[in-house]
């Protein structure tokens, strides 16, 4: 029997392969760094880039139910409740009991919140086109076939 002659495996040697090579590692890395650049060019308007996101999928949204916004924004419920009670508390959104099913609550862009998210549109405009610039034209669908194929 012939030997090949393979370095043994290590634990720093694992290691180093998982943090090269992993999907789940590398991806929660770009995010962080695609959210670290949208928060800075959002950062005259007041809001972080994970706030234009939820104000924006609540002003998009035909269904406004708190567990329609959970499954769209793909938070947890605790989650979500914790990152709306913030945009309540700076007067961006009102949530209230849905009047047919009070154990329903939803939740909607007062004006302030309506005005803030008008105002940070050119600005995600501008870094998205310079993502775009940096990156692939085609990265963010494909961020979103790649979601989609893996179960939630």
């Amino acid at each position: 029997m012939k030997r090949t002659n393979q370095a043994p495996k290590t634990l720093r040697g694992d290691a180093r392969a998982l943090v090269e090579t992993c999907p789940g590692v590398l991806s929660r890395l770009a995010a962080r760094r695609i959210t670290q650049f949208l928060d800075q060019e959002l950062a005259a308007t007041g809001i972080s880039s994970a706030q234009l996101a939820l104000l924006a999928q609540i002003a998009a949204a035909d269904d406004d139910t708190l567990g329609a916004l959970a499954e769209r924004s793909g938070l947890e419920q605790s989650t979500l409740s914790r990152n709306l009670r913030t945009l309540e508390n700076a007067g961006l959104i009102e949530i209230a009991a849905i009047e047919s099913d009070l154990r329903r609550r939803a939740a909607w862009l007062t004006e302030t919140g309506a005005r803030r998210l008008e105002a940070a549109v050119p600005l995600w405009r501008r870094a998205q086109a310079e993502l775009v610039r940096r990156l692939r034209p085609d990265l963010g669908p494909r961020l979103r076939q790649v979601a989609e194929l893996l179960p939630d």
